[in-house]
């Protein structure tokens, strides 16, 4: 599989397109939200000759749902995100105008997603982590042999995502990371919602939030 990652918006946020040899692709977290930030997502993709089959949410904060109206229109797909996020798709708009930014109204999500459930898409296969903490209804992407995970929010290189939101809970967060992600190959590398990428056994030797919590 091949990973790219484009950075869209003022809050810098990383859109991940997911592709294999046949064409086929997955977006996760459409961040684009203007139109030269749509081209450029569209541009790329026109040019690699892809066909995107799915519109994923890792979670469902505003900055990760910018492009996710454009996106389903523009490629007749469903959002797919786990059922805990419908409060935060939902209040996207609002909680745009708290911050000043206008977005389009995404639209609900229409096929709710859950651990054990694999994203299937050309010969490939992401298995779902659900790892809620800093949403309800946070979800990571997987796969075991080509070693990523696209992670979210959930886990940044040095740090974690923040959890004083509806829907956060800081305890919640270190268990879950510590249960679902930290007992992953430390060779994973881990693709967050913001920043650089990062690998498991990173994270386990230096993020200062995890030090010691795992067993």
């Amino acid at each position: 599989m091949n990973i790219i990652k484009q950075v869209f918006s003022v809050f810098e946020v990383n859109t991940y397109i997911v592709y294999d040899s046949t064409g086929e692709c997955v977006i996760i977290d459409p961040a684009c939200n203007t139109k030269q930030e749509q081209k450029i997502l569209i541009d790329f993709i026109e040019k690699n000759r892809l066909k995107p089959v799915k519109l994923l949410n890792t979670h469902c904060h505003l900055d990760h749902v910018f492009g996710n109206k454009f996106i389903s229109e523009t490629f007749s797909l469903k959002t797919e995100a786990h059922k805990e996020e419908e409060y935060n798709i939902n209040n996207a708009v609002h909680a745009a105008e708290i911050y000043g930014v206008k977005m389009d109204k995404p639209n609900p999500i229409q096929n709710y997603i859950n651990e054990p459930d694999k994203i299937k898409f050309g010969n490939s296969e992401l298995d779902i982590l659900h790892v809620p903490g800093h949403t309800a209804g946070s979800l990571v992407f997987y796969n075991e042999n080509e070693h990523f995970a696209v992670c979210g929010d959930v886990i940044f290189k040095g740090s974690i995502g923040r959890t004083d939101l509806p829907g956060g809970n800081y305890e919640t967060l270190i268990n879950q990371i510590s249960l679902k992600l930290f007992p992953l190959n430390n060779n994973t590398i881990l693709y967050p919602g913001h920043g650089s990428e990062t690998t498991i056994g990173n994270e386990k030797k230096y993020n200062p939030f995890l030090n010691g919590t795992y067993v």
